[in-house]
């Protein structure tokens, strides 16, 4: 039996981005920590939702807040922006799935606190094909002995590897 490598809602995010940077997290090659990006990011994580912060692991998925509403479990997950909602959406929908194979039912809710806005997030058969088809794709990424090639994105403008990649060789 071959082992199969855990696969993370944040590896769910990124892959639906980029797949370099898939590759980049796989292989723990850390972004810039100063990226002002990664700064604001934490920043809004720790300090918008501060009072309501429930931030639970569940085996290898960190989600950021889960509520009962109505009695209803709800898994809410916190973004800078909604310009990359399908990756919010898949990251979101993955734990949604994990939640489901423990035995457990629960809808999504994606906050983006910058925009003042909130997106009600269900899982479904469809998704969680996409979703098996992404967790197998990450981990083929993953074993590549190097990086996928670089594509201009318009994410490349904020990403905190954008050095590591486009930097003059």
């Amino acid at each position: 039996m071959s082992y199969l490598m855990p696969v993370t809602g944040t590896d769910i995010w990124y892959y639906f981005i980029c797949k370099r940077e898939s590759w980049l997290m796989a292989h723990e090659i850390a972004p810039d920590q100063e990226d002002e990006n990664v700064d604001l990011g934490r920043f809004i994580h720790e300090y918008r939702y501060s009072r309501g912060k429930k931030e639970i692991e569940a085996g290898h998925i960190k989600m950021d807040r889960l509520k009962k509403v109505n009695g209803e479990l709800v898994v809410q997950e916190v973004k800078k922006s909604s310009t990359f909602i399908e990756s919010a959406r898949y990251q979101l929908l993955y734990y949604l799935d994990q939640l489901r194979q423990m035995g457990i039912n629960a809808r999504g809710e994606l906050l983006f606190p910058e925009e003042r806005k909130k997106e009600r997030v269900d899982w479904t058969q469809e998704s969680k094909q996409k979703l098996e088809e992404a967790v197998s794709d990450i981990r083929s990424i993953a074993k590549m002995p190097v990086p996928p090639e670089p594509k201009k994105i318009t994410f490349c403008r904020k990403c905190a590897y954008r050095e590591y990649c486009w930097a003059e060789g």
